[in-house]
């Protein structure tokens, strides 16, 4: 009977899996990261007068690995500045910097992300580097925001009773408030990665190397074929991160009634 209850729970699993929109989209994305060659007589069918009609500069997993690498730098740099900022502000020797910080969080999600790569050029040159600033600056609001919220929206009552056992600021923060903020937070950065994963194609004009890179190569030369490829690759890449976060904050998701103390 064990043996078939294993065995019953292994196929549901299976199916869960199978099942799972996550598999299908990843399957999709690195299927076409990889094999976009193969579909190279599609597009001579579509685009006749296109040469070559798969774009060949570098390989789509290079242009990806290096696009997810700029993405994962700056927003890893966001979410730590970010939610650090956000701590801060929620501590009382930073509450009166609360109106800076958002003030300064604004700016950057304000200012276009074109205008800060003209800026940063002259000062750090061409290359991934004045992408990563921008992508700072511009993911740094949502997670601010929503680290923010999170934390305080944690129920004085809970921080009362980790006061009344003896806990210490920094073990109430670690140990309290941060846990029980968690799904705000991956929900701040989440946002901010996904917007990222779009706007670092734009760092293609300063000479990164990301999926932007066929978009505007395709822009420039006229070749629709280059355009479509990319576009459907950030696209992909971005809706996969995106329900990757959100299969996180599920999990991560705290039920209101545990968050009461006992």
């Amino acid at each position: 009977m064990k043996e078939r209850a294993v065995s019953r729970a292994g196929a549901w699993s299976a199916l869960q899996l199978l099942g799972s929109p996550v598999l299908w989209v990843a399957a999709l994305f690195f299927a076409l990261l990889i094999g976009m060659p193969v579909l190279r007589p599609l597009f001579q069918w579509a685009f006749p007068g296109v040469t070559p009609p798969v774009f060949e500069r570098t390989t789509f997993l290079a242009l990806w690995l290096s696009h997810a690498g700029i993405v994962a730098a700056a927003s890893a740099a966001a979410a730590v500045i970010g939610i650090g900022l956000a701590v801060f502000a929620t501590r009382p020797a930073g509450r009166d910097f609360r109106p800076l910080i958002n003030a300064l969080a604004m700016v950057g999600q304000t200012f276009p992300p074109a205008a800060v790569l003209a800026l940063a050029v002259p000062a750090l040159g061409f290359g991934p580097r004045p992408t990563l600033v921008a992508l700072f600056f511009y993911g740094l609001l949502p997670i601010i925001e929503n680290a923010l919220a999170g934390i305080e929206t944690v129920p004085a009552a809970t921080r009362d009773a980790a006061e009344g056992m003896g806990l210490s600021a920094w073990q109430i923060l670690r140990d309290v408030e941060l846990p029980l903020a968690m799904p705000a937070i991956l929900a701040g950065v989440r946002l901010s990665v996904t917007i990222a994963i779009g706007t670092a194609t734009i760092g293609s004009t300063v000479g990164a190397l990301t999926l932007g890179t066929p978009i505007f190569d395709g822009l420039a030369a006229n070749k629709l074929p280059f355009v479509i490829q990319g576009a459907v690759l950030v696209a992909l890449f971005a809706i996969l991160t995106d329900m990757i976060f959100a299969r996180l904050e599920r999990r991560l998701r705290v039920v209101p009634a545990n968050a009461s103390p006992a």
